[in-house]
């Protein structure tokens, strides 16, 4: 029973935690972003590229 106690009160690990939360975090926004804009970037380069192929000739 101490030892779980112990572990309780150790604050050294709960940064570990947190980070790794953190980082759960930023992956799941950069996910909803990526699906968010992903095909309106893809669009616009696609424009892009054709506009300069047809210029090019």
């Amino acid at each position: 029973m101490k030892l779980i106690k112990g572990f309780l009160r150790d604050e050294e690990g709960l940064t570990t935690v947190e980070y790794a939360l953190l980082m759960a975090l930023l992956v799941v926004a950069a996910i909803g972003v990526w699906t968010t804009f992903g095909g309106k970037v893809k669009e616009s380069v696609s424009k892009s590229s054709n506009a300069f192929t047809n210029t090019m000739g």
